[in-house]
């Protein structure tokens, strides 16, 4: 059964600046009930994301040769272009109707983390791809560590206690493409899936789609007003307090019949650990036994075939 009504009521994030103990309770209270929150008053510029979003579309629409020449095999997707029919949900044997562009962070020659962070791969003939997407992945950032922030207050802890643990963080911009849906495609956009990463940041999309599942076993259609950002827990942080919070199933459903033939772009930012860090439960849980956040990684990576 699918709900069109969203439990998730916008919370304004400059009460992480305002009114700390105020954010932590109203983000907490909408994550411990569904592992989602909606965030407005971001603070990310208009121009910024439509900026990405005319590189996105402009890249996307290339021939296919021209798209993989921004592929790099073995690398599990992390950089660069991955094609539509690759990346497949944990359990099912249908991969998503999609192609994405990931981003990551830049870092100079020789820097600790160029082992687990690879650098980024730039499209040919689009000049202004590189500073569109690189503007968008920093005003991410800059808003998931305002989150976290109340997040830690939430459980308890100083207020940047994250702040160490994503510094210099795995993170990467995800610049998506669901195509128009085939009328008899046993597939979806994207299956049913937890995010991998500590939390995930994602700008509302033209075309609707999004879903998470309820405790109770409900899809519930995810809504957020124009602007604002959709938040999710991600795996690592669950694992990170034990479970207190959850990652929370959710999906992107095909659009009506009448609808399949528009496209769909979004950019979602997944925010990483750095490598390194040891993500160790706050609260004892000894099925989640400590692990570095670049093995917990690799180990999904393969459990969605793109490693």
């Amino acid at each position: 059964m699918t709900s069109t009504a969203t439990p998730l009521a916008p919370i304004p994030l400059s009460l992480v600046e305002t009114d700390l103990d105020e954010a932590a309770r109203r983000l907490g209270e909408s994550f411990a009930r569904t592992g989602f929150a909606v965030v407005e008053g971001h603070d990310i510029p208009r121009p910024v994301i439509e900026a990405a979003l005319a590189e996105i579309r402009a890249f996307f629409a290339r021939p296919l040769p021209e798209k993989m020449a921004a592929h790099v095999q073995g690398q599990g997707g992390a950089r660069g272009y991955t094609p539509f029919g690759v990346e497949t949900a944990k359990g099912s044997d249908l991969f998503d109707l999609k192609e994405f562009y990931h981003v990551g962070r830049e870092l100079p020659e020789g820097h600790r983390y160029r082992p687990f962070m690879p650098p980024n791969i730039w499209p040919q003939g689009q000049p202004a791809f590189r500073g569109a997407a690189l503007a968008l992945f920093d005003a991410l950032e800059a808003a998931g560590l305002r989150i976290l922030r109340a997040i830690a207050v939430h459980l308890g802890l100083a207020p940047d206690f994250f702040a160490d643990p994503v510094a210099e963080g795995n993170s990467v911009l995800r610049l998506l493409h669901y195509p128009p849906v085939p009328q008899d495609a046993p597939n979806l956009r994207a299956g049913a899936h937890e995010d991998i990463n500590v939390i995930t940041l994602l700008l509302g999309a033209e075309e609707a789609g999004l879903q998470l599942l309820t405790r109770q076993g409900e899809w519930v259609d995810v809504t957020a007003p124009e602007g604002a950002l959709v938040v999710n827990v991600g795996d690592m942080l669950e694992r990170q307090t034990g479970g207190l919070l959850r990652s929370t199933t959710h999906r992107v459903v095909n659009p009506a019949p009448g609808r399949r033939h528009l496209p769909r772009y979004s950019t979602p930012f997944f925010l990483h650990f750095r490598p390194d860090w040891l993500i160790r439960p706050l609260a004892p849980n000894p099925a989640m036994p400590p692990i570095t956040a670049n093995d917990f990684l690799l180990q999904r990576l393969r459990e969605i075939r793109l490693l």
